[in-house]
C-alpha cells in the first residue's frame, strides 16, 4: 500500500511539473518571477508580476484598468518598482492620491503608445530614422528611441532621463510590454 501510494504521489507530482512546464512553454515571458501568458491582457498579466506591483497600484489609483484590459493593441513600456523607487521620496504615495490623478494618468499614458511594436518594429523604426525615432504616446506627448549597442533599446523622455529596456516583446493579448529601468516623465 505504501509503495502503491508511493508512486501515485510521484505520479502526480511529475504530472503537475510537466503541465507547469507546458504552460509556460506556449511563449510565456517570466516576469517579476510569474509567467506572462499571451492569452491574458495586459492587466492580467501585470498583476501577477511581483516587480509590478507600484505600477499596478498606479494604474489602479488612475483608473486606467479598464483602458488596459482593452482591445488595443498597445506598447505599455512598463517600470518595475526599483524604477519608481529611484523617484525622490515620497513621490509615489503623492501621486496616488485623489487629488494627483490627473497628474498620474499623464506619466502612466506616457508609458503606453498605441499599436504593437516588439522589438523589431522599434529597431526598424530606429532605423529608419537614421539611429533614433520618435512615438506619439497615448498622453499625446514624444518619447524617443534609440540604440545603445545591438540589440539594446533605450527610451528618452521629455524631461532628458533615459530608461533601458530590460525585457522585451512580453506578448499581450492586446499588445507587448518592455520592462524598463526607469519611470518615464512626460514634458
Amino acid at each position: 500500500m505504501k509503495k502503491l501510494m508511493s508512486i501515485a504521489v510521484v505520479s502526480s507530482t511529475l504530472l503537475f511539473t510537466a503541465g507547469a512546464f507546458a504552460a509556460m512553454n506556449d511563449d510565456s515571458v517570466m516576469v517579476g518571477g510569474a509567467a506572462m501568458y499571451p492569452q491574458k491582457n495586459i492587466v492580467e498579466n501585470a498583476l501577477n508580476s511581483k516587480d509590478h506591483t507600484t505600477l499596478v497600484a498606479a494604474v489602479k489609483a488612475a483608473g486606467l484598468v479598464e483602458t488596459l484590459e482593452g482591445k488595443g493593441p498597445f506598447t505599455v513600456f512598463a517600470p518595475t518598482n526599483a524604477a519608481f523607487a529611484k523617484l525622490p521620496a515620497g513621490t509615489v504615495d503623492s501621486l496616488v492620491k485623489p487629488e494627483n490623478k490627473a497628474k498620474l494618468t499623464s506619466i502612466l499614458t506616457y508609458h503606453v503608445v498605441a499599436g504593437k511594436y516588439d522589438m523589431k518594429a522599434l529597431e526598424k523604426k530606429i532605423k529608419q530614422g537614421g539611429g533614433h525615432a520618435e512615438l506619439k504616446t497615448v498622453n499625446g506627448q514624444p518619447l524617443w528611441i534609440m540604440n545603445n549597442g545591438p540589440h539594446n533599446i533605450q527610451l528618452k523622455d521629455g524631461q532628458g532621463n533615459v530608461a533601458n529596456i530590460s525585457t522585451y516583446d512580453v506578448t499581450q493579448k492586446n499588445g507587448v510590454i518592455d520592462v524598463i529601468d526607469t519611470v518615464l516623465m512626460p514634458k
